[in-house]
């Protein structure tokens, strides 16, 4: 009986799902294997998902021949991003994949700083004469769209200089008689933003006016690209994060949480953690200062706690309202003082609710354990009022921080509530034994 003709095993067909499930635990070499698996469509649409670290290390996992026809997908904001994430020698490789029109766009686009509307924006935008009919002008864009343009929500007029002179959507064209030229159905009060804008000042504007795709202008006037709205997403997400990890009370990530090295790490959260520290000592010194009157009156050492807290508590709602209405354009510095003014009242009214609670819990404490002595009434009095003094000073030091710091030209996210919470400590301490030497002055001191 002849041996069986031994049967060739094909690669079994791995869905796009199942990749994206395994994708973060795969080494670069699994990824890629699993990459070259994958239909056409599906590693298309998969592909483009991918954030450009991630772009950059599959290119380099994959043949050259693959290699070459999934740059050459990338548009040219895309494909400039990825170059971002690579060395020149790498950088000179990948370009040469490209043709001259498209080398020379992406190469334009890494002129631009990464968080300036010049390096969000995509140079492929529907363009159309205005001197141009309806009916050239559709035409004309027909041809366009088969080089793949970033979007075709609207189309933009230009002078032969490349000025931009009006835009006009799709359906403003479609409904137009075909007799009509560009410049008749244009609208001409274009929003545009200049190609050196901060990328927050971009997003800001998009949420603002609703808007699909921004046009992105030369100091001259001359168009050079569109930001969409989809760029802005990602945009969003990273000022979004920057702030958040501000606010936590270190410097912000460069890089995602797991890709971040160890000693980088490190150093972003040691040098805030140490400023902390510092900080903190002072509370330890200023304890030092009434360390006779805690002697005195060792009930006073029991709410100690309860104080600062309080403050620093205060401070940190403050300074996060304060930061995040900055963010979304809703305070400008010039409106310090209707803040300082409204953050002064809250602070009161909910220093007078704490002080409330807290007298009710001293004297409730007293009556069932007796633990306070004969004059708890004083004591009480004493947190009610310092909580009273505290909290409001905490809101209103907490929300007027990060103008000072945007008046000194530093992020006003770096206000964290952390630092404000040092802050408020140590004033929160003086204000407390102050108020207690006031109330207890001839009794407990």
């Amino acid at each position: 009986m002849p041996d069986p003709v031994p049967q060739t095993s094909t690669p079994e067909r791995l869905s796009a799902d199942e990749l994206r499930v395994a994708w973060p635990i795969l080494s670069a070499e699994d990824r890629a294997e699993g990459f070259l698996l994958l239909p056409r469509d599906d590693a298309e649409e998969f592909f483009i998902e991918l954030d450009a670290h991630d772009q950059s290390t599959l290119l380099a996992a994959i043949p050259p021949y693959a290699r070459r026809f999934w740059f050459r997908v990338l548009a040219p904001d895309d494909a400039a991003d990825v170059l971002q994430e690579v060395g020149p020698e790498e950088r000179a490789a990948l370009l040469a994949f490209v043709d001259d029109i498209s080398r020379n766009e992406i190469s334009g686009l890494l002129a631009y700083a990464e968080d300036d509307a010049g390096g969000l924006m995509s140079p492929r935008f529907a363009r159309v004469r205005p001197e141009a009919t309806v009916d050239e002008a559709i035409s004309y864009l027909r041809r366009q769209a088969l080089s793949r343009l970033e979007t075709i929500y609207y189309a933009y007029a230009l002078d032969p200089h490349q000025r931009l002179q009006g835009v006009v959507s799709f359906r403003e064209l479609f409904v137009a008689p075909p007799h009509k030229h560009v410049a008749d159905v244009m609208r001409t009060d274009v929003i545009s933003v200049p190609e050196d804008m901060d990328q927050e000042e971009v997003a800001r504007l998009f949420a603002q006016r609703d808007l699909m795709a921004l046009p992105v202008l030369d100091a001259d006037g001359r168009m050079k690209g569109i930001v969409t709205a989809d760029d802005i997403v990602d945009v969003v997400e990273e000022e979004a994060t920057e702030d958040i990890q501000k606010l936590g009370g270190m410097e912000a990530l460069d890089t995602p949480y797991l890709r971040t090295p160890f000693l980088e790490m490190v150093q972003k959260r040691g040098g805030w953690l140490a400023a902390l520290f510092l900080g903190e000592m002072l509370t330890a010194s200023a304890m030092g200062f009434y360390e006779h009157e805690i002697a005195r009156a060792v009930v006073l050492a029991l709410f100690i706690p309860l104080i600062i807290s309080s403050g620093g508590n205060a401070g940190s709602q403050a300074t996060t309202l304060v930061i995040r209405a900055m963010a979304l354009g809703e305070v400008r510095p010039r409106d310090w003082w209707r803040v300082i003014r409204r953050e002064f009242f809250s602070g009161l009214v909910l220093g007078i609710g704490l002080s409330a609670i807290g007298f009710f819990r001293i004297v409730v404490w007293e009556h069932l354990f007796h633990s306070y002595g004969p004059h708890y009434l004083l004591v009480a009095g004493t947190v009610a009022f310092s909580l009273i003094g505290v909290v409001t000073w905490g809101t209103l030091a907490g929300s007027m921080l990060p103008f000072l710091l945007r008046r000194l030209g530093f992020d006003p996210a770096s206000a964290s509530a952390p630092f404000v919470a040092t802050l408020v400590d140590v004033s929160g301490l003086v204000i407390y034994f102050t108020v207690a030497q006031l109330v207890l002055s001839g009794t407990l001191l």
